[in-house]
């Protein structure tokens, strides 16, 4: 299993201010999905940063996103470690498939791969 991309997932009701101020730091919108916008850098597009009212389908907001190239052997893995898993894996209907974990931290990582 390898990582492909880590993104911080910011909880935010002010979207649109968001929107305008990573403009200014060159990143440019690469998804919305109403709940939840990403930006991304053009010449650099795994740097990434999210911005999210809540989670569509979970019950909690994740604070990171981590996407990884096998997405079911990384929740084995987490699982068989005793790691608290905060929402279980599934198919998403956006294309990806994905769980929560807490980590020793206490945040909640989003762990996912694209279909």
């Amino acid at each position: 299993m390898s990582v492909r991309r880590v993104m911080p997932v910011i909880q935010s009701n002010a979207v649109e201010e968001s929107r305008e101020f990573y403009e200014l730091l060159g990143f440019e919108e690469v998804m919305d999905h109403g709940w939840i916008v990403t930006f991304a850098s053009p010449s650099t597009p795994a740097a990434q940063i999210s911005f999210m009212t809540s989670d569509k389908t979970a019950p909690v907001t994740p604070d990171v996103s981590v996407e990884v190239d096998d997405v079911d052997a990384a929740y084995a893995a987490v699982r068989d470690s005793g790691a608290e898993i905060v929402h279980d894996l599934r198919d998403e209907d956006w294309g990806v498939r994905r769980f929560f974990v807490r980590d020793p931290n206490g945040r909640v990582i989003n762990v996912l791969s694209h279909r």
